[in-house]
């Protein structure tokens, strides 16, 4: 017996040493302890009716663009993202991407979307976000890549429409994005 306690502590700390080794590797590649940013920011998106739009539809939604769902409709967005909800806030960078109305039913987008940073500390990175778009609910996407500051990232955002200062012309979105870096 006075051999087999020797041999068992051993054989505790072997195991230890495994566990603790697979638990670090999980939760390295579960995105703890890497960087993390919190981004506050407006999507600024003009409508074609007004002048300088900053979407063109490529083309339109099945049955017109009064039929309650965007089924079919594609169109670029080039859109400007600012610090604050008014339309004279700092402009901090550029919504640039895609839109196709992917739903018969609901009025839903597919949207693929490149934020890039153009002021303040994030000058020149840019995120990638992917996913859909349906307005009036709180929106999550994830966040699929990036550049600069954020290569590599991965994340979510978690949007919102917001009540415009002139609905009919001006589309506002308030972005929270969660950054793993």
């Amino acid at each position: 017996m006075g051999r087999s306690a020797p041999h068992n502590a051993a054989q505790l700390l072997l195991l230890f040493s495994v566990l603790f080794l697979s638990s670090a590797a999980a939760r390295e590649s579960s995105g703890d302890g890497q960087p993390t940013t919190h981004l506050h920011f407006y999507f600024h998106e003009i409508f074609p009716s007004a002048p300088n739009t900053t979407i063109a539809q490529l083309s339109p939604a099945r049955g017109g663009i009064n039929n309650s769902s965007f089924f079919g409709m594609m169109g670029v967005v080039d859109d400007m993202l600012r610090e604050g909800a008014d339309p004279s806030s700092r402009l901090i960078g550029r919504a640039q991407g895609l839109a196709v109305g992917s739903s018969l039913t609901d009025g839903a987008l597919l949207a693929m979307l490149d934020l890039i940073f153009t002021d303040g500390p994030y000058n020149g990175s840019s995120l990638q976000v992917f996913g859909r778009v349906l307005l009036g609910t709180v929106m999550e996407r994830p966040i699929i890549g990036g550049t600069g500051a954020f290569r590599m990232a991965r994340g979510y955002t978690l949007s919102k429409k917001i009540k415009s200062p002139d609905p009919n012309n001006l589309l506002i979105i308030e972005y929270d994005a969660y950054v793993w870096h």
